[in-house]
């Protein structure tokens, strides 16, 4: 009988979310330095009525806590989201990294998760208006704004700034938004076409040649210029971007992280460019290389990255890249370590037999034909004719094909992810339902016995107070027989009680609640 009882006394009852758990309090204490290795009938935790302590926490994520004190061993339970979990554990004092192996990977997809919707945010990919608050805290109003002082600046100057870079934002936006991109196609196409030969206009120059009496006119074509009406086109598109340029950096909300931005740098230099240009034909037409300095106008055609800010899957294209910039340098630098090897290969191979036709004249002339044959695209310029360099040129085909398709899952799987975490997100609410974080109440009855004649009661949580009788009071409920609901109690005087000393005034203004009806505070 002494030894059942030893038995029971070491035994400890913790009620996790509803659900009770038992187990040795040796148990508890093999992880010392945690909540549960300090456990004391002094918390306001404990119920000295049902013996047991109570945690309004989560039972599933509980139950694995229990079985790391048991075995050692903490594993990860695959219903409960990663955040919470870690919270948890938090809670209860353990670390996170002493995850099994087993349970790694599963438990850190999370953190992955979360970085992927980091990264979503700073793309901006919010297709809704934002509200006006949203805008003051952006662009630094917050204040004025509660205050009701915003000046007309800026009231105005959000409004630019979502007119110009949100096309979402507003039926006016989104018509900027096209108009931009009208501009973008146009700049592209006009700057392709004034290269193609039918659409130049030739320069003539006459040469006057006298024989004699007679006098004869030769007329030769020095050069092609592009026609005038493209001139006039790029004069417009450019005025629409310097405009667009000017009006969105003025109401940025940060000029110098604007400026850093890489859309935005090649918009502004693709628009000095054509001023630039405008200078060199005025000023330096006279030039002999002058035509030389038209090549850095190719920047233009960079202006297609400007789609970019009205695409959500041209942002979502550019991410994946810049994200899978590991695997990217990876692949060049296997293709790079295979055109060195199969070119020198290659080169050695078609001179071991007697090849007249020979291609390959040197190792860097079989650096092209490694590149080509690596990446199965294959010109047929330059192709070997003996037996040792088709056996080479084979090998070289069949490496570059695996070499290529290693990253390209990757690649594949990041796009995946950041493209189904924007559809998820473009379908979420975008105002949901807030959650207070109101700690319960706690109140004190007077008249409780064992208090010594003192004024102070017991603390009582406002969810589990005890039934009253009808007409009785507390002390009569206590006297006639046990409680019939949990009472979560604080040793009295202990230094953990808050609510130690009351005033008399303060106990005549205290209303109970006790199951849905209110009594005064007399109830002692």
């Amino acid at each position: 009988m002494n030894v059942l009882t030893m038995d029971t006394e070491n035994r400890v009852v913790l009620n996790v979310g509803g659900i009770r758990h038992e187990t040795y309090k040796a148990t508890l204490k093999k992880i010392p330095a945690t909540r549960l290795s300090r456990l004391t009938e002094a918390l306001a935790n404990y119920d000295p009525i049902l013996n047991e302590y109570f945690f309004d926490r989560h039972p599933g994520v509980f139950a694995q806590v229990l079985n790391y004190y048991r075995t050692g061993k903490l594993h990860y339970p695959t219903d409960v989201c990663g955040p919470l979990f870690e919270e948890e554990l938090e809670f209860w004092g353990l670390d996170s990294n002493q995850v099994e192996p087993c349970c790694w990977m599963t438990y850190t997809q999370h953190r992955d998760t979360q970085e992927t919707l980091t990264v979503l945010d700073r793309l901006d990919l919010d297709t809704e208006k934002p509200s006006d608050e949203e805008l003051a805290r952006k662009f630094g109003f917050e204040e004025a704004y509660y205050d009701g002082t915003l000046t007309w600046w800026q009231k105005l100057k959000p409004k630019m700034w979502s007119l110009f870079d949100e096309p979402y934002s507003s039926n006016a936006a989104k018509i900027i938004g096209v108009i931009s991109v009208f501009f973008i196609c146009v700049s592209i196409v006009s700057f392709c076409l004034k290269t193609h030969p039918d659409m130049r206009v030739p320069v003539i120059e006459g040469r006057t040649s006298r024989r004699g009496n007679e006098t004869s006119t030769t007329y030769d074509k020095i050069e092609t210029n592009a026609h005038d009406a493209f001139f006039y086109i790029e004069c417009m598109c450019n005025a629409w971007f310097t405009i667009e340029f000017i009006c969105r950096i003025t109401a940025s909300p940060n000029r110098w992280a604007f400026l850093r931005t890489t859309v935005n740098l090649i918009d502004m230099v693709a628009t000095l460019s054509f001023y630039i240009d405008l200078a060199l034909q005025k000023f330096a037409a006279h030039l002999g290389n002058a035509d030389i300095l038209e090549f850095f106008s190719i920047i233009r055609i960079l202006r297609l990255f400007k789609l970019t800010r009205h695409s959500s899957g041209l942002k979502i294209l550019m991410q994946t890249f810049r994200a899978s910039a590991k695997e990217l340098t990876l692949l060049i630098f296997f293709l790079v370590l295979g055109i060195v090897v199969f070119a020198s290969l290659v080169y050695y191979a078609e001179r071991i037999q007697s090849n007249p036709e020979n291609d390959f004249k040197s190792i860097p002339l079989g650096l092209w034909w490694a590149l080509v044959t690596m990446t199965t695209v294959g010109y047929g310029d330059m192709v070997p004719k003996t037996y040792p360099g088709m056996f080479v040129g084979a090998l070289c085909a069949l490496a570059g094909v695996l070499t290529i398709a290693l990253p390209v899952p990757v690649i594949v799987s990041n796009f995946a992810m950041y493209y189904g975490h924007t559809q998820a997100r473009a379908k979420l609410p975008k105002k949901r339902r807030r959650v207070l974080p109101v700690e319960q109440p706690r109140v004190r009855v007077p008249g409780v016995p064992g208090v010594g004649g003192q004024t102070q009661g017991t603390t009582l949580c406002s969810q589990q107070v005890a039934l009253l009788p009808p007409g009785g009071g507390l002390g009569g409920a206590v006297q006639s027989g046990p409680l019939n609901r949990r009472m979560n109690a604080i040793k009295t005087n202990h230094p953990k009680d808050p609510f130690a000393i009351k005033t008399d005034e303060d106990r005549r203004n205290s209303n109970l609640r006790t199951n849905g009806t209110k009594a005064s505070g007399g109830l002692g």
